[in-house]
């Protein structure tokens, strides 16, 4: 199997043995192990199938979005220790985050609101400029530090177990309200609702850039570019803290700075 497949494969079996290791309830455990048998046994049997490159050059965001929704099922309670260490840097730098972003400019905001939804959008998109560039060849480069990046940002939910910023502080007040509930309304129905640390945002959106920008200098440089405005907006809209999004970009630096030498 390639090395992004092996990642995806070990991470549901990672999530599939803390749903035994967790206190969680009986019909949630048998769930959670029945959609990580599935979701490894997918990896392999993908991985197998003769003359099924393009397939396996696209899985891994299926395996990335499963890995997610899977994770988030291993929540149980809050560590509150963690949740107010995290708080006591974002009001360390920030003051009061909810009213620290109130006099940025409302386009600005709902700028940042709408790359933050957009962030798995980037994911695929990545890879489709490699490939529409003529790249395809680098699809497991590509996916293996996307992969690490994004599956590592969610692998310590099975032990850190945090709120986000909005489920613990009052709204907060921006420029652009509309945009902020539709992104807040998108939060709440389409995420596991629950925070990850590193932040899977930064994470994520930085490995893609560093991962195109290995091939293409300059699109990468508006990738980073991307990826920073997500960054911003993981945190203006209270999506994460900033530690998330500092631990985010240097789990995605120091993934794609080891797959870059060895491969």
């Amino acid at each position: 199997m390639r090395s992004s497949e092996w990642i995806a494969f070990a991470y549901f079996l990672y999530v599939g043995a803390f749903a035994w290791i967790r206190p969680l309830p009986p019909a949630r455990r048998v769930a959670l192990t029945a959609a990580c048998a599935f979701g490894a046994g997918a990896v392999w049997a993908i991985a197998h199938i003769d003359g099924a490159a393009v397939l396996r050059d696209w899985a891994p965001a299926a395996y990335i979005l499963g890995g997610y929704y899977a994770s988030g099922h291993l929540f149980v309670a809050p560590s509150l220790p963690v949740e107010a260490w995290l708080m006591s840097w974002d009001r360390r730098l920030l003051g009061d985050p909810a009213t620290r972003f109130a006099h940025w400019p409302r386009v600005v905001v709902g700028v940042l609101e709408l790359v933050y939804l957009g962030c798995f959008v980037a994911i695929g998109a990545g890879f489709l400029i490699l490939s529409a560039a003529g790249h395809a060849s680098y699809a497991n480069r590509y996916w293996t530090m996307v992969s690490a990046a994004e599956l590592g940002s969610f692998a310590p939910l099975a032990f850190i177990q945090t709120r986000p910023p909005w489920a613990l502080e009052r709204k907060p007040v921006l420029a652009d309200r509309a945009i902020h509930d539709l992104a807040s309304e998108m939060t709440d129905r389409f995420t596991i609702r629950v925070n990850t640390f590193p932040s899977g945002h930064v994470a994520g959106s930085l490995a893609v850039a560093l991962a195109v920008g290995s091939v293409l200098p300059a699109i990468g440089a508006a990738l980073l570019l991307l990826a920073l405005a997500i960054a911003v907006a993981c945190v203006v809209g209270r999506y994460h803290y900033i530690i998330d999004a500092v631990a985010g970009a240097l789990l995605a630096i120091v993934i794609c700075a080891i797959v870059l030498v060895v491969s």
